[in-house]
């Protein structure tokens, strides 16, 4: 059994409420758009952490995390990515790796827009944690919680608090 906690769209923004919301977490995900190495140096602080980058990030944090992560965790087959969109509208190249893949949990960033549901079609559970940074048209900075368990994802939840300027 896991405990993940997800996020993207940091923005540069190390919310101080990460470590408290992480705490339970064995693994932090990150979906891209960190902002800063800033960020990644406190994430890895808190938890372990996965990524891929953003189209914001620079080159040390490209060096750092792959576009794309492709990996099990438990019984789980996940593919993570910044820019996906989501299901009936994932990107081309998004939608042929989930073909070739079969994924059971799909989770990107980028939107700002929290999203979680199931993808009939490609029988897999997105998620799009939406954004946990200042920048950006959201009003509430949103992060997930969930539980990995052989291969069932369970006890699933969101975290919000409202945007700080």
């Amino acid at each position: 059994m896991k405990k993940i906690g997800i996020l993207s769209d940091t923005h540069g923004y190390f919310h101080p409420m990460i470590p408290e919301i992480f705490e339970t977490c064995d693994e932090i995900w990150h979906c891209g758009d960190f902002g800063s190495t800033d960020v990644v140096h406190h994430l890895r602080s808190v938890k372990s952490l996965k990524g891929v980058y953003g189209n914001i990030d620079g080159q040390w944090i490209r060096s750092e995390f792959p576009g794309q992560q492709i990996f099990n965790c438990e019984g789980i087959k996940v593919i993570m990515v910044h820019i996906g969109s989501y299901p009936g509208r994932y990107h081309s190249d998004v939608f042929r790796l989930i073909i070739q893949e079969k994924p059971d949990l799909f989770v990107c960033g980028h939107s700002h827009i929290l999203k979680v549901m199931h993808d009939q079609q490609n029988d897999l559970l997105y998620i799009n944690p939406g954004a946990a940074g200042k920048s950006g048209s959201h009003q509430v900075i949103t992060f997930i919680r969930l539980t990995i368990r052989g291969e069932k994802i369970d006890n699933l939840e969101v975290v919000e608090y409202p945007r700080v300027k």
